[in-house]
């Protein structure tokens, strides 16, 4: 019997573990060489493992929902085995989570007496476990190797303490609503008082913890400018049909930004540079960074060497990531690194925000709604579509001056797009 092993893939350098999100083949199953076998969550991404050779796997042995490392072995596949054959010798994954049976948040708070369930404690989780009173042996841990979390933590402090039995009430206390632990549905609402507790996807949980870095460690200030999208609004209509006739994707206005941006970036060369220790990093090529949602939560993919893209590729390019960003088939590699970023609340509707500083960068881009309002041209009262721009930037390395000049800069560029041409 010849068996291979299904390994975790290498991770990013900054990625040190993953979730197996979900198994597409069972113990007992014949798989092709290259078929998907799992989904593997990242904090930045969802990978497929292929099948390293056609066969039956014959054992799983971490289960959908389970921790796991780069190389570690999960399966196991026999290439001479026959479907079917091997399902009655191989068990279950032991590592896959059981369903939560409900529980009143009371019980939820620490398990029955003699099941110490926690393993070692996190230096923030144990501070904090430590400031509440709470014994960690009595949190369940969901990090490696059992350890508690500062999640875990702060999700067994927010539960009231258990009543010991002697301290009970004589009276008959109302049932407390189940906690369920399943998927949000999130077309339906929920009825009543009832909850839903879900743990946060790896996605999500790296999202929170960047953006509260980015705040804490940077000198975050936003200066606002407007710009009046007439002069593109009419250049994109001359030349839409031609443009996607000749290139195959539709003139949007997202190209605009990310050429303005350039343009400004290598006017201002300090917002696109970083802070690294007590130095200053320069950066001679420019990485913008582009804010796509997902079903996952936000992603930044980049786009490499922008300055050298027409705009038909960037057009391109931008497309692609929102497609493969609803499909989760962004790679770890084009979400990493990123000089500059531009975050488009504009197409959901917002009107006016203050952007947060994607980290190690020093600047992000807001781009808004195009509305058309009131303003004042040559003491004459004319409608025009305006756009509001928000730039957020560290303050550590940039100065106020730099900052509105490089906005400036951008609303130059976009009031006259020929300037994008001539460089000016």
């Amino acid at each position: 019997m010849a068996q291979i092993e299904v390994k975790v893939p290498q991770l990013s350098e900054s990625v040190a573990e993953a979730t197996l999100l979900q198994w597409h083949k069972k113990v007992g199953d014949a798989v092709a060489r290259d078929e998907n076998l799992v989904d593997i969550e990242t904090d930045k991404v969802v990978l497929e493992l292929p099948a390293p050779s056609a066969g039956v796997i014959v054992e799983i042995k971490k289960g959908d929902g389970a921790t796991v490392v780069a190389d570690e072995v999960i399966a196991t596949i026999d290439t001479e085995a026959k479907a079917g054959a091997a399902a009655p010798q191989a068990a279950a994954p032991a590592q896959a989570p059981a369903p939560a049976q409900p529980a009143a948040p009371a019980q939820a708070a620490a398990p029955a007496a003699g099941g110490a369930t926690g393993g070692p404690a996190m230096p923030a989780a144990a501070k904090l476990l430590a400031e509440k009173g709470i014994d960690p042996s009595q949190v369940a841990g969901t990090g490696r190797d059992g350890r508690i979390t500062k999640g875990d933590a702060l999700a067994a402090t927010a539960q009231p303490a258990a009543a010991t039995p002697s301290a009970l009430p004589a009276v008959n206390a109302p049932a407390a609503l189940p906690v369920a632990r399943v998927p949000v549905n999130l077309n339906g609402l929920l009825e009543g008082r009832a909850e839903q507790r879900v743990p946060m996807s790896r996605l999500r949980q790296r999202v929170a913890e960047r953006l509260l870095q980015s705040q804490q460690t940077n000198a975050i200030l936003t200066t606002f400018n407007e710009v009046n999208m007439q002069p593109v609004m009419s250049l994109r209509k001359k030349y839409q049909e031609k443009f996607e006739k000749e290139h195959g994707v539709r003139l949007g206005f997202m190209s605009f930004f990310v050429k303005a941006a350039v343009h400004a970036l290598k006017k201002f060369p300090i917002v696109n540079a970083s802070i690294d220790g007590n130095d200053i990093v320069y950066h001679g090529y420019f990485d913008i960074g582009v804010a796509v949602g997902s079903p996952r939560g936000l992603v930044v993919p980049v786009i490499r060497n922008a300055d050298q893209l027409s705009f038909h590729q960037i057009e391109q390019t931008i497309g692609d990531f929102g497609k493969r960003a609803q499909a989760g088939k962004i790679g770890i590699e084009e979400l990493s690194g990123g000089t500059f970023s531009i975050s488009n609340g504009g197409v959901f509707g917002s009107m006016l925000s203050t952007p947060i500083i994607n980290p190690p960068q020093s600047a992000i881009l807001g781009v808004h709604a195009t509305k058309e309002r009131p303003v004042v041209e040559n003491g004459q009262v004319v409608i025009r579509p305006i756009n509001y721009l928000a730039l957020s930037y560290d303050h550590r390395i940039i100065d106020g001056r730099e900052a509105v000049l490089f906005l400036v800069a951008i609303k130059d560029a976009l009031e006259d797009p020929s300037r994008l041409l001539l460089d000016l």
